[in-house]
């Protein structure tokens, strides 16, 4: 019999193995299951597979980086199967007399695998109520007291277990997550046309649009104002924080003002007599945006060309230039292409890693990298998609077709895959989101 192989030498070959042969090895004997089991081995596997993983994410209901790529690994396929009963049900959660204006998750975590955690929503009503749902048990958690106001919009700080909304008459509060006690207001001179949360370095902080063009920088959870700029006067706008927290993309909505892009600090750490640090981009009449959500700020932006006929998709990447006696915006374009002209313009846009972005126009799903190559299209809806839900895993289309679609992303050569798996079907007129 040759020399055996020493723990050193194992790891080195075992770093080669995917998790099947990993497993394989471990029943060989009592040194091959120990090295097999080595924390950086299974730590390298769930980087390599999903590259959002965190060490944090660790220790929410597993103990090590080998139980987390078993325990995801499985959700993954009951995701992708959709069997019925066993991979998913279907609840139906009851209690609003009105129109749900929004929703978003409370929940600090994505994958959560003791059971021991709440999978948490809250929804904003136009009934005047903001409610939070468990939504394993598909029952209220709790329901704010009635307002005076429909509510309009709903952003959340999952990491503070804090609620925001605003109604209809721009009245903004907070409310703690656990208990939906009020903690504090602040009444816009107008009603809101956006809300954007952002965790930034600094602190987190609550942006606030109004519908005559005002944007307010509100500190978080206290709603002190931090800072109040005019952006598109009488025009409302909408927002969208990069995800480092460091800009802020302004869109002049229904109007073909130039978008601005501002530099975060400046809104939070205001300078007297002087205006926000921010740039306008070289483009006119502006359709969608998304931030791309693997890079610090690299932004999309769906707008015409000069002639205004051509609908053209261009990525930028602002940066900030100091000197001695200021700070000025630099907005560099990194790539650029055409819609093809039998494509109607899109009505939703997202982004997934640093290269692709998802256009939805009518029923139809499309994916382009950023310069233009079409990476696939799909056309699995009846009737015009209503939304569109993209993270590192999967995406999710809903439809008045009553349907949700349901795909997954898989590794390519270059570019990911996207693999349509299954639909959900059912419901009522009213779920479309």
């Amino acid at each position: 019999m040759g020399p055996s192989l020493g723990v050193h030498e194992l790891l080195h070959v075992f770093s080669f193995l995917e998790a099947r042969d990993l497993l394989r090895a471990a029943q060989v004997d009592k040194v091959w299951n120990e090295v097999s089991g080595t924390k950086e081995l299974w730590r390298q596997l769930c980087l390599r597979r999903w590259s959002s993983c965190k060490d944090s994410q660790v220790t929410r209901g597993t103990q090590t980086w080998k139980q987390y790529y078993l325990c995801r690994s499985e959700l993954d396929f009951r995701v992708e199967s959709g069997r019925p009963e066993k991979d998913f049900v279907c609840k139906a959660l009851a209690g609003h007399k009105g129109e749900i204006a929004k929703l978003a998750y409370i929940s600090p975590n994505e994958y959560c695998f003791d059971r021991r955690e709440k999978s948490v929503v809250c929804t904003a009503s136009s009934d005047g109520t903001v409610r939070a749902w468990n939504l394993h048990a598909g029952m209220e958690i709790w329901s704010s007291p009635l307002q005076p106001d429909a509510l309009v919009n709903l952003v959340t700080y999952p990491q503070l277990q804090l609620v925001v909304t605003v109604d209809a008459q721009g009245l903004i509060k907070v409310w703690e997550a656990e208990s939906g006690r009020e903690s504090a207001s602040f009444c816009l001179p107008t009603h809101s046309s956006a809300l954007e949360a952002s965790d930034h370095p600094e602190g987190p902080f609550l942006l606030a649009a109004c519908a005559d063009g005002t944007l307010y920088t509100l500190t978080v959870p206290g709603l002190q104002v931090l800072s109040r700029v005019s952006v598109f006067p009488n025009h409302p706008a909408s927002l969208l924080c990069s995800p480092d927290c460091q800009w802020v993309f302004t869109l002049a909505q229904d109007s073909d003002l130039s978008p601005k892009v501002f530099h975060s600090h400046s809104l939070l750490c205001p300078l007297e007599d002087e205006p926000p640090v921010s740039t306008a981009l070289p483009i006119g009449l502006t359709s969608k945006a998304c931030w791309a959500p693997d890079e610090p700020a690299r932004l999309v932006v769906v707008h015409r060309d000069d002639s205004g006929v051509q609908w053209v998709v261009t990525t930028y990447e602002p940066g900030a230039k100091k000197s001695r006696d200021a700070v000025s915006v630099l907005v560099q374009q990194i790539a650029s292409f055409n819609l093809p002209d039998t494509m109607m313009p899109p009505h939703l846009m997202k982004g997934h890693g640093s290269q692709v972005v998802l256009l939805v126009s009518g029923s139809e799903l499309v994916l382009f990298t950023i310069h233009g190559l079409r990476l696939a299209a799909f056309q699995d809806h009846q009737r015009p998609i209503t939304s569109l839900c993209v993270d590192q895993s999967r995406v999710v289309t809903s439809s008045f077709d009553l349907s949700l679609r349901v795909y997954m992303w898989k590794k390519g050569n270059k570019f990911p895959v996207l693999k349509s798996c299954y639909h959900l079907l059912g419901g009522s007129h009213r779920w479309a989101r």
